[in-house]
């Protein structure tokens, strides 16, 4: 193991983040550069090496954190980085966008803080970047087998990358003008900047996978050119149809969902707009949905110089310990105070919207809410908590109901969807078009970007079977597999 005594000699420490009143000034990650550096080391060093690990099974990557972790106690990066990459292909993508369940199912973690295994892991990779440990690793020879993947999220680049590694030769079709899905447009920069998609993207060109932006399944070609030009297709569109709030008042001016107000905001750090269409400067924002999304909304909101920020969530206030029915090791509903919490904004649970009330020209101005609480399962207004507050741009951000229908994708593959509006496939990721697998959100519905990769390399490797009667590449996950929750 690292440290046999680094759980009990130090303490828990994490990356230190700029000063929310400078970094709401600019769009650069939140965190200061290279603060884990000097402190990583001896927190890799409190990973016990337990006999049984249960960080694997908290991460559907199957992430060999006992090993990486005892590397970089010892400062042997490129060690480090060889197990890192063994079962991940963007650790500096989960290292910074991940809610890390892996800590949530540290053994250290039962009666002590977690061990630090987000930060452990993005130092790494950002070593190894700065070392030239990640390099091309093109195939020694082709397969003469084409696929096609559609979508360049996590879960496509990751079946991507997998696939032509494998020596198939595979081409990524992304409707967006640029690669990298949500990472890139729903993402904010201060979350994670763009140059680490960009860098990937070339490790990937150099390894032989081709890139085709601006072009639609379903639209631009059909499903049925796209069979005859590829042996195998996979479908990583994600689960990109927005949930709505169907009150009246809903048609006003000033509410968008979070997917139509995030990418323009990234945009205007792409230099593609020099002020985006949609802004918060000067007015009172309303953000409803409180996950991770909801949090970017408000993040970038106080960047775009907003009068005031409110956040809204319809279930009551997570507590800051486990709750008894969410027992170690299950990822437990709490408390988070994201960094775009930290920078102000009011939180605001238990609460309900019933109606939008706008001006004389069609713009929302104000957002009527109700105090709510479940009572016997059933979730209840709370007569005479009906109150209004200012609102002047509204941001719907409560999840995805499932993927795209409206292109015409799912109706042109004649693809089956499960009952939950997915698209269903079988053990091997297939679905009932031969040759067309699934991987990611688009068939296991909204879900974490280290599920998504996990999706992206199991796909991959029943999409080498079925095109070549045998795989060794890694699946890490069945379809059917589920994070371990209470």
């Amino acid at each position: 193991m690292a440290d046999p005594k680094g759980f009990l000699t130090t303490p828990r420490e994490v990356a230190t983040t700029r000063p929310p009143e400078e970094r709401v000034k600019d769009w650069n990650e939140v965190y200061v550069p290279g603060s884990l550096l000097p402190i990583i080391s001896k927190q890799a060093g409190r990973c016990m090496d337990c006999g049984i690990p249960f960080c694997h099974q908290g991460c559907p990557l199957g992430n060999l954190i006992p090993e990486w972790n005892d590397y970089a106690y010892r400062e042997d990066w490129s060690a480090a980085s060889e197990r890192l990459h063994a079962t991940n292909n963007f650790p500096e993508f989960t290292g910074r966008l991940c809610p890390a369940p892996c800590e949530s199912a540290c053994v250290l973690g039962i009666n002590q803080p977690a061990v630090t295994i987000k930060n452990v892991e993005v130092s790494i990779i950002d070593k190894a970047w700065g070392n030239g440990d990640v390099t091309p690793q093109p195939p020694e020879r082709l397969s003469g087998k084409t696929v096609a993947v559609i979508g360049s999220g996590p879960a496509g680049l990751a079946a991507a990358q997998q696939l032509t590694r494998a020596g198939h030769t595979v081409a990524v079709y992304e409707r967006a003008d640029r690669i990298g899905g949500l990472l890139r447009y729903g993402i904010p920069e201060f979350k994670m900047e763009k140059s680490h998609i960009n860098r990937r993207i070339e490790q990937m060109r150099a390894e032989g996978t081709k890139f085709r932006t601006e072009t639609e399944i379903g639209r631009d070609i059909t499903a049925a050119k796209l069979r005859r030009r590829y042996d195998a297709v996979v479908i990583a569109a994600g689960a990109t149809v927005s949930r709505d709030l169907p009150v009246p008042g809903r048609e006003l001016n000033g509410i968008h969902f979070a997917m139509e107000y995030l990418p323009l905001s990234n945009k205007v750090q792409e230099g593609d707009l020099t002020v985006s269409p949609i802004t918060a400067e000067g007015k009172h924002v309303v953000v409803i949905g409180g996950g991770d999304t909801g949090a970017d909304c408000v993040g970038t909101a106080h960047r775009q110089g907003a009068a005031s920020v409110t956040q809204l969530e319809i279930m009551p206030k997570p507590g800051a310990e486990r709750a008894a029915h969410q027992p170690w090791p299950t990822f437990p509903m709490l408390y988070k105070v994201t960094s775009a919490h930290e920078e102000g904004g009011e939180r605001v649970y238990s609460v309900s919207t019933t109606h939008f009330e706008g001006d004389e020209d069609g713009n929302v101005q104000f957002l009527h809410l109700v105090e709510v609480e479940f009572k016997a399962g059933k979730l209840e207004q709370k007569p005479g908590t009906e109150r209004k507050i200012p609102a002047q741009l509204v941001t719907l951000a409560m999840g995805f109901t499932g993927t795209d229908q409206a292109n015409g994708l799912v109706e042109q593959f004649a693809l089956e969807l499960d009952e939950r509006g997915n698209i269903a496939r079988d053990a091997d990721f297939a679905t009932n078009v031969p040759g067309v697998y699934v991987a990611g959100d688009a068939g296991r519905g909204q879900s974490l970007i280290v599920w998504a990769i996990a999706e992206g390399r199991s796909a991959a490797a029943g999409v080498d079977r079925f095109l070549t009667g045998a795989s060794d590449l890694p699946a890490p996950i069945r379809p059917t597999d589920r994070a371990l929750m209470a």
